[in-house]
């Protein structure tokens, strides 16, 4: 078992993970586009398995958008920029890893017609990616716009600056060296995001959510030795 493994790791390097060097740089690479290429309105951030630097062949490439003049809270806070549309956390009948986005405060009314009203609260539609489907990104694939050969999705997203009560337990609960506590913190300090999809089947499936770590996720990877990576890959590669 040792003599494969001995055999099997270099295979790895060079036929589907990559070198060590070479993991590295993609992140390095990913780390400047993303931030050259976002601005005030946006935040760009590669993800999946390019975003983590595991440049698997024949995968796609995801991008998240992450909208700045929109903002989730799970509570609603005294002071709220005027400029930017505010939506509240609603999850009380939602599964667990969704929820509902209520709308709070917004100056901008034409924003609404993305909106659907539900008794007495006015609720962001997920069908709000539909506006961002055009000749380059014309198909909708779950949460995403994608384009018609499949090799890149872009999921438009919300954000919520604040880590959320349901995930508190992972920041507090004991765990030994891994992740680090900076880690953790890096993790938190980065809050979740909220991508447009709900339940397939739900009496609700327009309105619900899905809560998203995928920057925590990406941290984490982050974290892995070159020989961790390499068995991440292999196993997504064949389950």
């Amino acid at each position: 078992m040792q003599n494969a493994s001995l055999v099997l790791y270099p295979y790895l390097c060079q036929e589907v993970v990559g070198t060590e060097e070479h993991v590295n740089t993609i992140r390095m690479m990913n780390t400047i586009r993303d931030h050259l290429e976002s601005d005030s309105m946006r935040t760009i951030i590669t993800s999946g398995s390019f975003g983590e630097g595991l440049d698997m062949r024949g995968s796609d490439l995801d991008v998240m958008i992450v909208l700045q003049y929109l903002e989730v809270c799970e509570k609603i806070h005294d002071y709220l920029n005027f400029v930017k549309v505010y939506f509240k956390m609603e999850m009380e009948d939602t599964q667990p890893g969704f929820s509902k986005l209520r709308l709070v405060q917004t100056t901008d009314w034409y924003f609404c017609r993305d909106c659907d009203v539900v008794g007495c609260g006015v609720y962001l539609s997920n069908s709000f990616k539909q506006r961002f489907v055009h000749d380059f990104f014309p198909t909708v694939h779950g949460p995403c716009v994608s384009d018609e050969h499949g090799n890149y999705d872009l999921a438009l997203c919300l954000h919520s600056k604040l880590w959320i009560t349901p995930a508190e337990q992972w920041v507090t609960r004991s765990s030994n060296s891994w992740p680090s506590y900076d880690v953790k913190q890096a993790i938190v300090k980065h809050g979740v995001q909220f991508v447009p999809i709900g339940v397939k089947g739900s009496t609700q499936e327009e309105l619900e959510w899905r809560i998203s770590f995928s920057v925590g996720e990406k941290l984490l990877i982050y974290t892995f030795t070159h020989t961790h990576n390499c068995y991440v890959m292999q196993s997504r590669k064949f389950f």
